[in-house]
């Protein structure tokens, strides 16, 4: 019987492969939402080899004196989730877990010797994000449900502010077992609210269908939600398939801009689209960043007396935003798409800023330019995915195993502690022994020899004071006291 498992992670910050779980929820209902069992709610010890970021303590409020006072190890936590959370049938859920919260289980697992992806497909296993769901059910379908607005006016679709105002339970924001049953709320709204968009989505999560919509063979508008889209349009707009991503991907073009205004625009002449700060940074190159934009407009002019007035509406907001106008949509990833009919219904053009004939004009323009959907392929091939690994810990995307070193890597996260000691499997992939060195230093150092601990020392020296820097940084800003001290605290223990 399929199941939905809701789960929240509470993290040391926002790196995926560089910071660690520290707190893991979740709950299980079955297809109608109905709670199965018990609620999930663990600590995960914080390793010795990773510095957490104040500022996310300080919104957490879980110290990482608490996760080893109280906590389970990674490989134990490795083990349970495997075995006795994401069983088969399973869809995992939560509110932006597709490109936060998984990441952060891809890289858990990964480290400490488990497949990275066989939790989330295999045996009838898949994924989901209300998140995404969240935002076309407020673009598209808002009615029966109150939505939140920030001081300024702006839509956000907060998960505390969602649950207030709809008069759904939500005690404690940022703790993960409260932010699981918040989601479950949500969800139950929607479903109660839109069914038919519900169960429209929930079967849009699988990549096959949406690559029944969404294909480069037969280019046809669609309807698309993201995050990268712009709030005064409820992050929804047009696209339509461009040309060929990276790992079987499609880029889309937003029909909302007018691709010949943009190639006029110094910044297109001079020096390509634009990429702006939050499309790609270095230093942040998580995974979950691989769908970001290629191409964003901004400081287009709006004088142009050809442009109508909702055009210069739309354009202007580009002016002091990024906005991308081509982005790589990953089938994997769930994302919130629709067919184009869905906006004849209940007023649908107007209440995401878009005019049939606006989405027309524009896609006429974009096939006049066939060497644009080449340049931004192009593009978007050059780009480094992902900056260079340092560490083991950070080659999970470089490749995956061979079926040789599948069966070695099992055999190294069943072995009991007393026989790794003596344990040395010869991989063929170069990533596996170093990353066998930290798994043993991190979970069980006294299997480590005397020229092993040595080495694993150094190891975690280095990384340490790699990240002390940020870390005394943001510890200055730290108006809590306490928290203030334990950090300082946990610092000191840690050299």
């Amino acid at each position: 019987m399929k199941t939905f498992f809701f789960y929240d992670l509470e993290t040391s910050g926002l790196l995926a492969r560089e910071d660690r779980i520290m707190q893991f929820a979740g709950q299980r209902t079955d297809m109608d939402l109905e709670l199965i069992g018990e609620p999930v709610n663990i600590l995960v010890k914080m390793t010795d080899d990773a510095l957490p970021s104040p500022g996310a303590i300080n919104v957490t409020k879980i110290t990482p004196q608490q996760t080893l006072m109280d906590g389970i190890s990674e490989a134990e936590f490795c083990k349970y989730v495997t075995e006795d959370i994401f069983v088969p049938d399973t869809v995992a859920v939560g509110y932006n877990t597709v490109r936060f919260d998984d990441e952060f289980m891809r890289a858990t697992l990964w480290r400490n010797f488990y497949d990275a992806y066989e939790w989330e497909w295999k045996d009838g296993r898949s994924r989901w994000d209300m998140l995404d769901v969240v935002r076309l059910t407020r673009a598209l379908r808002p009615e029966g449900i109150n939505w939140p607005f920030t001081d300024d006016g702006r839509p956000t679709n907060r998960l505390e502010l969602i649950t207030k105002l709809n008069g759904l339970e939500h005690v404690h924001a940022h703790d993960a077992l409260s932010d699981v049953y918040a989601t479950i709320a949500v969800a139950k709204l929607i479903k109660e609210k839109q069914p038919k968009l519900f169960e429209y989505l929930y079967k849009m999560r699988e990549k096959n269908a949406v690559k029944k919509l969404v294909n480069l063979e037969d280019k046809q508008p669609f309807v698309y939600a993201s995050g990268r889209y712009a709030n005064e349009f409820n992050k929804t707009t047009v696209v339509v398939p461009l040309t060929a991503g990276r790992n079987g991907n499609v880029l889309v073009y937003d029909l909302r801009y007018d691709l010949e205004q943009i190639m006029a625009e110094p910044i297109f002449s001079s020096a390509g689209l634009e990429f702006s700060s939050t499309s790609y940074t270095g230093q942040l190159a998580e995974p979950s960043l691989r769908d970001e934009p290629v191409g964003d407009v901004r400081n287009i002019c709006v004088e142009n007396s050809n442009h109508s007035m909702l055009q210069k509406k739309q354009i202007s907001a580009v002016r002091s935003n990024f906005f991308p106008i081509v982005k790589e949509l990953c089938f994997n990833k769930c994302p919130a798409v629709a067919p184009l009919a869905v906006l004849d219904a209940q007023d649908g053009w107007s209440k995401i800023g878009l005019a049939k004939e606006q989405v027309d004009s524009n896609l006429q323009i974009l096939m006049k330019h066939p060497e644009f959907a080449e340049r931004m392929r192009s593009e978007y091939e050059n780009r480094p995915e992902f900056p260079p690994a340092i560490e083991p810990e950070a080659a999970l995307y470089d490749g995956f195993l061979n079926d040789s070193d599948r069966v070695k890597v099992a055999a190294v996260r069943n072995a009991e502690s007393r026989n790794l000691a003596d344990f040395h499997p010869e991989f063929i992939d170069e990533r596996l022994p170093e990353l066998l060195l930290h798994y043993k230093g991190r979970n069980y150092p006294e299997c480590l020899s005397e020229s092993e601990a040595e080495t694993y020392e150094e190891y975690r020296r280095q990384r340490l004071e790699r990240q002390a820097p940020r870390f005394l940084k943001e510890l200055e800003i730290i108006q809590d006291d306490f928290l203030k001290e334990e950090l300082m605290l946990y610092l000191q223990s840690l050299q």
